[in-house]
């Protein structure tokens, strides 16, 4: 398929497909920073209401640099991989105190923030400044996959990049992405996503009975409040999994023991 043909696929599929999500409706930077991280191993149907109040409460980065990460983590509670809310609790801190709360606008500037990788990083420039870049994501490979390496076996992101950036709409590339995305959604609900073709796939592990699970329980209990280290020792203790993801939370700057008792890090 040659570029013109791939490009006016996609844009018959954007519209019959097109998702509306509040990070399309206000492209800010700062919307799209918390909506990336929110969506790293979630679903867009669980982060909508997720993001909302998030942003309801902490509309901008100042408001949440200024904010405690418990008030942050609090908010987080549900989506899991809590390091996430740390990250962007960090990130909004970085971006006030060294860019003066105006987000960078190059990709070695924005991979200076916590939790922002090159995938990240290239999400920001074209969402939120609608540059012309090549980044690669889940959805991005399911749609390249099935149309450009329906032979191919453990195609790396390298190989993907150079067929991207040969199809890439340099005039549209916000709106190109996010066909991208609600394409790419619709072939892995028809189990035509190909993601194991991926020299990079790696299988999610189940969250029941996992490390994880435990340690969103943690801050589950700790989002109701402080809580003694004999109460929440009763709570979890006979779990085998409990000292480790207590022991991690803290390590991770999560929660913190003051006094006998842990808290949700302030």
């Amino acid at each position: 398929m040659n570029r013109k043909n791939f490009q006016e696929l996609l844009w018959q599929k954007s519209r019959e497909l097109y998702r509306p999500m509040p990070w399309r409706e206000d492209t800010r930077a700062y919307y799209v920073l918390v909506s990336e991280l929110m969506l790293q191993q979630t679903q867009v149907e669980r982060v909508i209401p997720k993001f909302e109040a998030f942003v309801a409460r902490f509309p901008d980065v100042f408001s949440l640099s200024h904010a405690s990460l418990s008030d942050a983590l609090v908010l987080w509670n549900g989506l899991g991989y809590n390091g996430r809310a740390k990250y962007l609790h960090d990130a909004a801190k970085k971006v006030v105190a060294d860019f003066n709360g105006k987000f960078p606008e190059t990709k070695e500037e924005l991979l200076t923030l916590p939790g922002v990788g090159p995938g990240t990083a290239g999400a920001l420039l074209v969402y939120a400044f609608n540059q012309p870049v090549v980044f690669i994501e889940t959805n991005v490979r399911s749609v390249y996959f099935y149309h450009f390496f329906e032979d191919g076996d453990k195609v790396s992101d390298a190989e993907l990049a150079k067929q991207v950036e040969a199809t890439l709409d340099h005039e549209h590339p916000r709106e190109f992405y996010w066909a991208l995305m609600d394409y790419g959604t619709w072939l892995k609900k028809n189990k035509l996503g190909r993601i194991t073709q991926s020299a990079h796939y790696k299988k999610q592990s189940a969250l029941k009975g996992s490390l994880r699970e435990m340690r969103g329980n943690i801050i589950k209990h700790l989002s109701g409040g402080d809580t003694s280290v004999t109460a929440l020792d009763a709570q979890f203790g006979d779990d085998d999994r409990y000292l480790t993801a207590r022991d991690g939370l803290i390590r991770d700057g999560l929660i913190s023991r003051t006094n006998e008792r842990f808290h949700l890090t302030k």
